[in-house]
């Protein structure tokens, strides 16, 4: 075999084994490994309808204590969904990690918080902490339109 052959086949090699574990990340954002829930249908089951209601409760400021612990609620669904974005595979890279374990994690439990103690300002900071997490992963991973 030549020397040409040899470089030739080497650089088709690498590209290859590049292209497959180039995939595997990009399928792993998409699904997990084992289980069939797509992350897309994680977050219109889970994101948009706690982070919606969230936002919405925040905005007119809970007036009682059922007020306080739908926020509550939503808020722990949230970081619960944390947890499940990292399981399975699913975690791609640095980026999703820091959004979901540290940014969505920490914001939806300073909800928690906030709504156990009826501060509001403090909620709102800390969905604020909860949005940004978003934001970060999706200018990552989430496809463009």
């Amino acid at each position: 075999m030549s020397r040409l052959t040899v470089v030739i086949v080497s650089a088709v090699m690498v590209i290859g084994v590049a292209f497959i574990f180039n995939s595997e990340s990009i399928a792993q954002v998409k699904k997990g490994k084992s289980r069939p829930l797509t992350t897309k249908q994680w977050m219109a089951a889970v994101h948009k309808v706690h982070c919606g209601a969230l936002k919405k409760a925040l905005d007119a400021g809970p007036k009682d204590d059922d007020a306080w612990a739908a926020v509550s609620l939503h808020a722990a669904m949230l970081n619960e969904s944390s947890y499940v974005l990292m399981a399975d595979g699913r975690c791609p890279d640095g980026t999703w990690a820091k959004a979901a374990s540290k940014m969505l994690r920490g914001g939806s439990d300073g909800v928690v918080k906030a709504a156990a103690a009826k501060d509001l300002d403090a909620a709102k900071a800390s969905f604020k902490t909860l949005t940004q997490s978003c934001g970060t992963c999706h200018k990552a991973h989430k496809p463009k339109k």
